[in-house]
């Protein structure tokens, strides 16, 4: 089966002011990163703040240019294709933002703004067929008729993030980048949305990048993970493996901070040493070296590469011994 979506050693740097008017260093938001999705898997991207998640979902939405390495889409090359060339990608790979009110025009009605997708790619003629299209895609994500002609300001949040998800398919996408569609909702309403998404998902046979720092919320959807740091996938598995037998410090760190819902349940907490280093001068070798309780001098010399350990799982890391 040919992927639907092929990164390839995918390299992300912006260009930063220095003193006296000097280009600074470059902050290094994604170095190398490299994944394929196939159609109708979900790829979780997880990672504390400043990990490069939602700077790859862009440069796969080619909201931004990459710095180096390439795109595959189905195939066809978008690393650099020109915007007049994009227009059947921007059909078939959408998005679902943060943001729910922000993401959202506050001039627009509702009916509008589902609508818009529809007008741009020209998928339904004629208004009243667009009216029906809306009608069933509000439906669809739980909303109706009565909301057509209201603003966004008049919606809750989880109904906000609902308009924007009916918006997103549209156009009936094959790939979804939801970049933490849920963490600015209140938690009661998480769980919602979550549902949701998974359920048109498997509904709909989508692919998605689902990009959260939440590893449950991402288990609980996702068929495969991959574990950021300061720009680098440190581990990629199947969300299972993942969650039950991590093998990078830094995903058994992460996991160690995940709350415990059985209170009788014991789990060891893993406290990473230090700070979070600066992506405009990231450490040599293995970046997370720093902040490794397991570094020895070597994985200071050498970037480490994703190596397979079992079938599907990979890990960036020289100490064989402790995996």
């Amino acid at each position: 089966m040919t992927a639907l979506l092929e990164v390839d050693g995918l390299v992300r740097h912006f260009p930063t002011a220095g003193r006296w008017l000097r280009a600074g260093p470059p902050l290094r938001a994604v170095s190398g990163v490299s994944f394929s999705i196939e159609p109708g898997e979900v790829l979780g991207l997880v990672g504390e703040s400043g990990s490069g998640k939602s700077t790859i979902g862009n440069l796969v939405l080619r909201l931004d240019e990459p710095t180096a390495g390439r795109i595959l889409f189905d195939g066809q090359d978008i690393t650099h294709a020109p915007e007049a060339a994009l227009g059947s990608v921007r059909r078939r790979a959408q998005p679902i933002f943060q943001d729910p009110f922000g993401s959202l025009d506050p001039r627009m009605t509702v009916e509008q703004i589902v609508a818009e997708a529809l007008l741009i790619h020209r998928a339904v003629q004629g208004k009243a067929a667009r009216r029906d299209r809306v009608v069933e895609l509000l439906e669809m994500v739980g909303l109706g008729t009565d909301h057509l002609q209201r603003f966004p300001h008049q919606f809750s949040g989880g109904q906000r993030q609902r308009i924007g998800i009916a918006r997103a398919l549209a156009v009936k996408p094959e790939l979804i980048v939801a970049d933490e569609p849920v963490s600015a909702l209140d938690v009661s309403i998480q769980a919602q949305i979550v549902n949701l998404l998974r359920d048109l998902q498997r509904r709909l046979g989508l692919a998605m990048i689902f990009i959260s720092h939440d590893l449950a919320v991402v288990e609980y959807i996702a068929d495969r993970v991959a574990v950021l740091y300061l720009g680098r996938i440190m581990e990629i598995a199947p969300a299972r493996d993942i969650i039950r037998a991590p093998k990078h410090p830094y995903t058994q760190a992460l996991l160690s901070a995940v709350p415990e819902p059985d209170p009788d349940a014991k789990r060891r907490r893993i406290v990473l040493q230090g700070d979070l280093p600066s992506p405009m001068a990231p450490p040599s070798g293995c970046v997370f070296r720093t902040r490794c309780p397991y570094a020895i001098p070597a994985c200071a010399e050498t970037v480490p590469d994703l190596g397979e350990i079992a079938p599907g799982h990979r890990t960036a890391c020289i100490r064989a011994d402790i995996l």
